[in-house]
């Protein structure tokens, strides 16, 4: 049995960051055969929750580019990797020393995430709430309320492109963090940023779920340095055409545009969905 993992951005959804009608009767496919499929994105779950809803995800999904597992039927989160006071401290400082806002995000006695930050101040600030999925869906509270033994899955942030790169250098002296940065939104001069433990990546969830659901083989699909540990855990690894240059270099092949349902073309190829 195989289980196929999709990214999501720039992958699975469209550059209106949906699944198309087009994806989304493919999927349908794939379940009445009965083939396995997810998600691992660098996405929260309230970020992804709105995009998948009415897709049939029922299995467990990774999220915050495998820091936390996302399990529908017990609707509980699981995770392994968080980082210690020492680490959230640097971070944070890091951030603030920046002009840049830290956001983060805690896993609760209760399996729920509980996210920490200071005062909203720019409109950066604002984009990432409402881009990360958290106005209105999840638990907000003020940093200075933070416990001290909150078990810290990872922090978010958003700023100009010189002052996230200057926090991500000052990361990489951290030996068990990792950090990611890149383009918050076209046409716009801010840089998001998302800091977690090196143990968290995608590669990880994917044999985590992999031994979850008692599944042979995994098929992936990506498009960005995050997927590039997943493409390494992965019996097949699929790039679309818009994917960097990196990805394409480590994929089994490169299929479609993104932005063309490259993905779903692909998987009626691979599996014969046409057919009856």
């Amino acid at each position: 049995m195989e289980l196929i993992v999709f990214d999501l951005d720039g992958t699975l959804l469209n550059r209106q960051a949906t699944i198309s009608d087009y994806t989304s009767e493919t999927l349908k496919l794939l379940s009445q055969r009965e083939i396995a499929y997810t998600v691992a994105t660098g996405r929260t779950l309230h970020g992804a929750r709105a995009i998948l809803e009415g897709h049939c995800f029922p299995l467990p999904q990774a999220y915050k580019n495998g820091v936390m597992i996302w399990h529908p039927q017990q609707q509980k989160f699981s995770s392994s990797t968080t980082l210690t006071a020492a680490e959230l401290e640097n971070v944070v400082q890091a951030c603030l020393r920046q002009g840049a806002t830290p956001f983060v995000f805690t896993l609760d006695e209760d399996d729920n995430s509980t996210v920490y930050h200071p005062v909203l101040q720019t409109k950066a600030d604002l984009e990432l709430v409402r881009v990360l999925g958290l106005d209105g869906h999840v638990r907000m509270r003020a940093l200075d309320e933070l416990p001290a033994d909150a078990a810290v899955t990872h922090i978010n942030s958003i700023g100009a492109a010189n002052a996230i790169q200057a926090v991500v250098h000052g990361v990489e002296e951290e030996a068990h963090l990792v950090a990611y940065s890149g383009l918050a939104r076209e046409g716009a001069a801010w840089h998001w940023l998302d800091v977690h433990h090196s143990d968290a990546s995608k590669g990880g969830a994917v044999k985590t779920l992999k031994e979850l659901l008692g599944l042979e083989r995994v098929i992936c699909f990506g498009d960005s340095d995050n997927d590039l540990s997943m493409f390494e855990a992965a019996d097949e690894a699929y790039a679309p055409a818009n994917a960097n240059a990196a990805i394409k270099a480590a994929a089994t092949a490169v299929i479609g545009h993104h932005d063309e349902e490259g993905i779903a073309r692909f998987l009626r190829e691979r599996f014969a969905l046409d057919e009856s």
